[in-house]
């Protein structure tokens, strides 16, 4: 992110949209994620159907959409119909601005003071979960003359409450008084009233939680403040059918088609779950495959030695991507729809695969390898490689570096690209830049431009 004067504009990765009839320009490298944009918005309408009426869905695309991308699969989700987003820092809140995306934008932590004014002029709405930073967060807003921002635009504030997390949040004898120096502020609203689960899973635990954001609503009622709106379950709590759906239900993991992981969904959210498509492929060719005499060491240590003549391919990403090196010795992926073991230590920029058992021709380069999603009868999903690493499926598709090129599917056709870089004289689509307005402008339209 760029401070330019007064104005904040954002960098973001160039994404090129096919242009029709016409295919999208070669990969920059042959290793790459796919997204399916048609099975996002199917979860999406699917978790949306599963909320009592009245109830909204607010999509959570922080960490880059769970490392899916959070300017294509927020555009497909607000086309599809999903009426507002949540996102953790300011700078996600603002790329989506960029982006055209124009629904409300919740920003879940806490931002610098000193950022207000950018707030209220891309009409963000902001948490506040600690006395202090709110005190300072008012007290921009009490400073900020009418000419700064243009008329009518008021900053909405969520009160986050503790009630278990242990990690941020206003105490509930405390929210009373927050929640009225936020009415008595100038260009400050009281939008929202929130909390977020310790262990969706755990039925007491949760059912405490929720009492706790209880009492905090009632001391507000006894106060006369008018209720805002109320939000405590995420995925996990939905689907474990443990937590209140009060007036929004925040959804990020389940949306891109991952269960969470561990969880025990509730016998009437069954059939949701098992509706859930995963949204994101990962796959690559080999930059090598080669024969390798028995008693050869692959890769860093080396913590694998062949014990017989090996066929070995050589996948061009590693932890540098987002596999992670816990992955070493320990990973499967799939080739020809098979499972074939991963050897070696994963580098920073490979991973090696023994393909000797492989059936049928030798392995080449010209082999696609899958290391999350399906091919033929197999699937490898993010769950089972979080297994292998010993971490969970939400660290292993947020870890995914943007270095990594995304296709994004739609109607079986390849309509978008995000990469680092890109041809930008490449003539068969648009290239979509960061937008150059200044943030006083309006918001774009609904959607994306």
């Amino acid at each position: 992110m760029l401070q330019v004067g007064a104005r904040i504009v954002a960098t973001r990765l160039p994404l090129i949209e096919a242009a029709p009839g016409q295919p999208l320009p070669p990969l920059p490298r042959s290793a790459w994620i796919e997204i399916d944009l048609d099975a996002l918005v199917s979860n999406a309408r699917l978790l949306q159907g599963s909320l009592p009426s009245g109830v909204r869905l607010e999509a959570v695309v922080k960490g880059d959409a769970y490392g899916h991308g959070a300017v294509p699969v927020a555009c497909a989700l607000v086309a599809a119909g999903v009426q507002s987003l949540s996102v953790a820092t300011f700078d996600e809140g603002l790329e989506l601005r960029q982006a055209g995306i124009s629904v409300p934008i919740l920003v879940l932590f806490p931002i610098p003071p000193e950022l207000v004014p950018d707030a209220v002029r891309l009409s963000l709405s902001v948490t506040a979960g600690d006395q202090t930073l709110l005190e300072r967060t008012l007290a921009v807003l009490d400073r900020l003359a009418d000419a700064a921002v243009p008329a009518g635009r008021e900053l909405p504030i969520h009160l986050e409450v503790e009630t278990g997390l242990g990690r941020g949040g206003l105490h509930s004898s405390d929210v009373p008084a927050a929640a009225a120096a936020i009415e008595a502020a100038p260009r400050a609203r009281l939008a929202g009233l929130w909390s977020h689960l310790q262990a969706a899973g755990d039925p007491d635990r949760t059912a405490d939680q929720a009492a706790r954001l209880g009492v905090a609503s009632n001391l507000l009622e006894e106060v006369g403040i008018t209720m805002p709106d109320r939000h405590l379950a995420a995925s996990g709590g939905l689907l474990a059918a443990s937590a209140p759906g009060y007036d929004v239900v925040r959804i990020g993991l389940a949306m891109y088609g991952i269960v969470p992981d561990g969880l025990t969904v509730g016998e009437r959210h069954a059939a949701t779950a098992a509706g859930l498509k995963p949204i994101l492929s990962l796959r690559a060719r080999p930059v090598r495959v080669t024969e390798l005499a028995a008693g050869m060491g692959v890769s860093y240590g080396p913590t694998f030695i062949t014990s017989r003549p090996s066929r070995i391919a050589t996948l061009p990403l590693g932890y540098a991507d987002g596999l992670p090196r816990s992955l070493s010795n320990k990973a499967q992926v799939l080739v020809r729809g098979g499972r074939v073991p991963a050897v070696g230590t994963v580098a920073m920029d490979a991973v090696m695969i023994d393909v000797t058992d492989v059936p049928g021709a030798p392995v080449s380069v010209d082999d696609e390898f899958t290391l999350i999603g399906t091919q033929g009868e197999e699937t490898i999903d993010a769950i089972e490689m979080a297994q292998w690493g010993n971490t969970i499926s939400y660290e292993i598709v947020t870890a995914m570096s943007g270095r990594l090129p995304r296709v994004y599917y739609a109607a079986a056709r390849a309509v978008q690209m995000r990469a680092v870089a890109c041809d930008l004289e490449w003539g068969g689509g648009e290239v979509g830049r960061p937008d150059a307005r200044g943030s006083e402008e309006e918001p774009g339209p609904l959607g994306c431009e």
